[in-house]
Parts: structure tokens; sequence; C-alpha cells
């Protein structure tokens, strides 16, 4: 099971430095809320005390970590709609193959784990047909 995310903390402070140009301070909570996010979106814990080193780069892994965040959710709930209305259809593989496409390109274990559930209880609607 996925950890939990605190995704809104990264949201508010990538408001703060990203949006409003705040420069971004390096402090013990904002570096340990940093690597937390940073393991949620499977970017490795060497990249990212790297990245922590310096504002600048600190800054770039804020971002990065909130582009994986909102790409990712993006392209899984597109694909939820698309394997929802394809199974509903009664398209068996094509939603399969939705949850499959997500799961060849998604890095985040948050929407991994997602589409690995889904495609556990399609197999599971499967075999009880």
């Amino acid at each position: 099971m996925t950890e939990e995310t605190d995704w809104d903390e990264v949201w508010a402070l990538e408001q703060q430095v990203i949006v409003r140009g705040v420069p971004l301070e390096i402090d013990e909570g904002t570096r340990a809320l940093l690597l937390r996010t940073a393991r949620q979106v499977a970017i490795s814990q060497e990249d990212a005390e790297v990245a922590l080193r310096a504002v600048s780069t600190a800054t770039t892994l804020l971002g990065e970590i909130r582009r994986r965040i909102r790409e990712g959710s993006h392209r899984t709930s597109d694909a939820l709609h698309r394997y929802y209305r394809l199974r509903d259809a009664g398209d068996f593989e094509g939603a399969r193959k939705q949850m499959e496409d997500i799961l060849a390109v998604e890095v985040v274990p948050l929407y991994r784990e997602e589409a690995e559930i889904v495609l556990e209880k399609l197999a599971k609607l499967e075999r009880e047909r």
C-alpha cells in the first residue's frame, strides 16, 4: 500500500514559490516535505538530496514534484474515464488497455497502484461473467 501523501502542502508551497515568486527557504520542515514528496513521486533520495543543496535546484525539485503529481493525476483521470466507459459498454479488452497504458508510462506509485487495483477488479469482473 502506498504511503499517505501530503501533496496539499506541496501545492501550497508551489503557489508561494513558483506562482508568487517568494524565495524558497530550505528549513528543516521544507527539506523534510520535499524529501518525502520526492519519494512519493519516484524521485530518488539521492537526487532529491542533491537538489536540496541549493535554492535554485530545490525550486526545480519542487516544480518537478508538482509536475509529476499534476500530469499523473490528469493522465490517470483521463484513462479512468475511458476505462469506465469501455467497461460499461462491455469492451473489457479496451478497458484493460487503458490501465495497462497507464502502467507503461506512469512513475508515481500512487497512480500506478490505482491502475493495478482497477485491473484486479476488472479481472475479477471478467471471471464472474
